[in-house]
This record gives structure tokens, sequence and C-alpha cells, in this order.
């Protein structure tokens, strides 16, 4: 079989692609249409996993009551996380907007099954870990296909894992990831917000290389 040929061209979109990959705060209610979501969610288990063990666990989560639990996990998680900075860091981070919870139209929850029958242990014996490590690379993936469509995606990390598995009702062994917010975003940006914000910057630094 020959493989396909990726032309420069394509190379410089990729890596545009990347550039303007963004962690998104800001949606329009809009929801996608009805067929982009599914394909989005598809192109994510194109991601490589290890022993093609396939782990990652996608949760549309559509009920109201969950995705206001989830909200409500936010709420208290970002007050402590906000009670346990000080001075200007303190009113830097007041000042974040954290989770597009309320806007995005569509919720997704990820979860990793960390020890799936699929695969059959393969390249887990000493590294455990590369189940979750497979199932965040299917965020990314799932991440650079919405990316391509212009869809935006907020990861909410400042949630309780152990709370918001409890909220969504999903098998005891599968490990919480992360909650996606998507949705069509207000506005797009090549460089991240808390860049824009004045939180943090790039370190030149992290793009050299160490050899040994």
């Amino acid at each position: 079989m020959t493989a396909p040929f990726f032309s420069p061209s394509f190379q410089n979109q990729l890596e545009q692609l990347l550039i303007w990959r963004r962690d998104v705060r800001h949606f329009r209610t809009t929801p996608l249409p009805t067929p982009v979501l599914d394909e989005l969610l598809e192109t994510a288990c194109l991601a490589p996993s290890v022993g093609l063990s396939e782990p990652w666990r996608f949760v549309l989560v559509n009920d109201s009551r969950r995705r206001d639990a989830i909200r409500q996990n936010f709420m208290r998680s970002n007050t402590q996380e906000l009670e346990g900075r000080e001075g200007k860091d303190a009113e830097r981070y007041a000042r974040l907007k954290l989770a597009g919870l309320d806007d995005a139209p569509h919720h997704i929850a990820v979860f990793c099954e960390t020890n799936p029958k699929q695969g059959r242990g393969l390249g887990r014996a000493t590294m455990p870990q590369t189940t979750t490590w497979s199932a965040v690379m299917a965020i990314h993936t799932f991440w650079l296909a919405a990316t391509a469509r212009s869809v935006g995606v907020g990861w909410v990390s400042i949630l309780n894992p152990q709370e918001a598995h409890a909220a969504l009702s999903v098998e005891p062994n599968w490990q919480f990831l992360a909650y996606l917010c998507v949705g069509f975003p207000e506005q797009h940006a090549n460089t991240p917000e808390l860049e824009r914000r004045g939180w943090e910057q790039r370190n030149p630094a992290r793009r050299r290389w160490i050899q040994r």
C-alpha cells in the first residue's frame, strides 16, 4: 500500500491548525449541526492507544440536572482554588473566565477504562498509566478535529473528579479525565487567552531539545 503524500501546503496548514487550537471559554449558544459532533467523536477514536486498547469513553452530557451538578462542582472547586491564592495572584485569578459551562451547547465528559480487556494488557505491565495517556491522546485528536471545523473546545479541569464521576453515573472502574465544553466560539485567536490576559507567557526555552 502506498502512503499518502502530504504536500508542503498541507504541512503548513497542519502547523496553522496547531497554532490556532485554543482552550475556548466564550461560546455561542447555537448547537452544532447534528452530524458534526458524531463525526468529531469518530475522528477522536482514530487516536493511537497502547496495545490497541482504545480505553477512551466519551459521555455526552445532555441532562440538565447532571449539567447543573457539574456546574455546582465547578463553582465549589473554583472558590476553593481562589481561597488558596493571595494578593495579586488572587486578583488575577478572580478575573479569569475559566469555564464555558453556561453557554456551550454541548458538554462531553471523557473517561478512561484503565484496565480494559481489549488490548490484552499489551504495553501496560510496567507502565499501566499508558491507558490514561492513550485516552488523553483521543482528547487531543478530538480537539484538533474540532479546530479544523472552526468548532471550539474548552477543557474544564477545576472539578472534583469523584463528584463528577458520581454525578454522571458511569461505570465505577472508569477514571474521570476531562469535562469538555464544545460549540462555536465567540471569536478565534491564535494566542492563548491566558497569555492575552497576562496570566502567563510561553517560554521559548521549552522549544529547545536536550541531547544525550
